[in-house]
């Protein structure tokens, strides 16, 4: 793994969830009730860090954990 896909093992966990349940970026934004900007930046890995409340929504969203997210 190259330190792209490192940094952004949060963007592909929730992009990979998110095609699992059968979401559009837009649809997963609504869901989790964030910005679609803000979901595409986390997910393209432009937004490294974001925010608990952030991946608490999204985590939610899903129907996942967030540790499920978070830890590598």
């Amino acid at each position: 793994m190259d330190n792209k896909q490192v940094d952004n093992i949060i963007g592909s966990k929730i992009k990979k969830l998110r095609l699992k349940d059968g979401l559009t970026q837009e649809g997963l934004a609504r869901k989790a009730d964030i910005p679609y900007t803000t979901l595409t930046k986390v997910e393209s890995g432009v937004i490294k860090n974001p925010s608990v409340k952030v991946i608490a929504k999204i985590a939610e969203a899903l129907g996942a954990a967030i540790e499920d997210l978070v830890v590598k």
